[in-house]
């Protein structure tokens, strides 16, 4: 059974995670270790039915022989965690190879890469749009033949610049030679966000309803998330995402960052009441897979990095501090299990001083906060940093009241 294709068609949203994968082409390198690791983690988000909510992308076989063997660990070690993805290109020897990678684990898939457009068509395989795409259902044909319990999915690249209505059919042809999904690819990430709606649109309308389009949208120009949340409100249940944003180029929508919208506001962008889960994802878990793969792969998390940033929960600021709801659009504890912290900078207020100081265990006067602010705004200044770390200003109270008790 293609518990993906099956969730899509229930009206469930399935995550095609490609951190991994995708990830890659970010000059990223995860190990096998980490990957199996990650893709665990990821489908402990949505408990035991992680393998119908998340397509683990595990890599590309082709690669090389070490790639091989860390996606065939992951198919292995990660299986009932997640479905498990191997992704090639549209060469039968590399359709071969990725079969070979997942065989025998429960709910593997294989992404078969082809050209839709003409342009594309001619650099990738030296044919016409047609002619490639007539290879992909070729292609359908032979990995089934290979192993009917491999799901196998093609993923039409460049489909921002192909013709849709080519397109439409060629995405029925290929689901009747026995694909799961079709996913439209935006390869260089330029399109508008109109523009993708219209062309997830043009494809359905040209389709049969038994053809399941996905999504995997690039965010050159930033408007990964956008477009994806178009793909969505067209009907698209299956859409490629990936931790931190991490894939080639400028990457594309962040894993963390579409499951929080979907999760708290899934209703309105999907314009339906029904729900997209068949178990809700446990959003505590966000920041800490976040921080996982920030560690691995070397990309930081920084102060604003929505949903997991290191701002995420900080208070700087005097008004912020006493009405905090009104400065947040959720409770950080509450929804990512994320404790709010009072950082010290330039911008301390008096309340925030006197916050930091009982932290640490110093009950200051109105005199002595004065001085301390004075103190903090100094110092953030004089080296150029503005957050001063709980260790300085504690020495510095030290002496406060040191002196402050001597005086007296």
């Amino acid at each position: 059974m293609d518990v993906v294709r099956q969730s899509a068609q229930a009206g469930r949203v399935v995550i095609w995670e490609e951190s991994a994968r995708d990830g890659a082409q970010a000059k990223t390198l995860m190990t096998p270790e980490f990957r199996v690791q990650l893709a665990r983690e990821t489908g402990r988000v949505f408990g035991e039915d992680g393998p119908r909510h998340v397509v683990f992308a595990a890599g590309f076989p082709a690669v090389c022989g070490e790639e091989f063997e860390a996606v065939r660990r992951v198919a292995a070690e990660a299986e009932g965690t997640v479905s498990v993805a191997a992704v090639c290109r549209g060469a039968l020897k590399d359709v071969e190879q990725a079969v070979a990678s997942v065989r025998g684990s429960r709910h593997a898939r294989v992404m078969v890469v082809v050209p839709a457009s003409e342009a594309m068509s001619q650099v990738m395989v030296h044919k016409t749009a047609e002619q490639a795409l007539q290879g992909g259902v070729d292609l359908v044909k032979a990995a089934r033949d290979l192993d009917e319990t491999v799901a196998v999915d093609i993923c039409l690249a460049d489909a921002s610049r192909a013709d849709a209505s080519l397109m439409s059919d060629y995405a029925q042809a290929m689901t009747d030679a026995g694909a799961g999904l079709v996913v439209l690819a935006d390869t260089v990430g330029a399109q508008l966000p109109a523009a993708c709606r219209d062309m997830f649109d043009a494809v359905r309308a040209g389709a049969g309803d038994d053809v399941v389009l996905a999504s995997h949208l690039h965010n050159d120009l930033g408007l990964g998330l956008a477009n994806t949340l178009q793909a969505l409100a067209s009907g698209v249940r299956v859409v490629s995402s990936s931790w931190l944003g991490i894939a080639e180029r400028a990457g594309m929508v962040a894993t963390e960052q579409l499951l929080f919208l979907l999760a708290r506001h899934g209703q309105e962008f999907l314009n339906t009441d029904a729900t997209p889960w068949w178990t809700a994802p446990d959003l505590t878990r966000l920041p800490t897979i976040a921080q996982m793969v920030a560690e691995e792969t070397e990309v930081p998390l920084s102060v604003t990095t929505p949903i997991v940033g290191t701002g995420v929960g900080t208070i700087s600021t005097g008004t912020p501090f006493v009405h905090p709801q009104l400065f947040q659009p959720y409770d950080p504890t509450q929804v990512l299990g994320i404790e709010p912290r009072v950082l010290l900078t330039q911008l301390a207020s008096a309340r925030v001083i006197t916050a930091a100081a009982t932290r640490l265990g110093h009950d200051l006067d109105r005199e002595q906060t004065r001085a301390a602010m004075t103190w903090v705004k100094t110092r953030a200044f004089r080296t150029g940093r503005a957050v001063v770390d709980d260790a300085a200003f504690a020495d510095y109270l030290d002496g406060l009241v040191h002196t402050h008790r001597v005086s007296a």
